[in-house]
């Protein structure tokens, strides 16, 4: 599980990224990304019911946890991560090479 530093949790500060952020998109994902005042990167998930039940969409929230965790991501910028329906089709490979995209263009991935 991410630490609690690192996660959105707020409504507030979701809506602000999803209002003001930078949006970056592909077939599986689509990453906002907004600068913050804080020291680190937060990380916000969502994943709608229209993606599918509750069992694939908690799976794919696990897989992109996952991807986050591994990521070596520089400091300061609010991130949310929207899954779209054709992420349900594929496996961890996949979503991870979508994210890792996403995150190159919106330029907040160290390596």
């Amino acid at each position: 599980m991410m630490e609690k530093t690192r996660r959105l949790t707020k409504a507030d500060d979701f809506l602000a990224v999803r209002r003001m952020g930078r949006s970056y998109s592909d077939r599986l994902l689509v990453l906002l990304a907004l600068q913050n005042a804080v020291d680190n990167t937060r990380v916000g998930l969502s994943v709608s019911r229209r993606v599918g039940n509750a069992v694939q969409r908690n799976r794919i929230k696990r897989m992109l946890r996952e991807v986050f965790r591994g990521s070596v991501l520089i400091q300061g910028w609010d991130l949310v991560v929207i899954a779209r329906q054709d992420a349900v089709k594929v496996d961890f490979i996949k979503l991870n090479a979508s994210a890792t995209t996403l995150l190159k263009r919106a330029g907040v991935l160290l390596s």
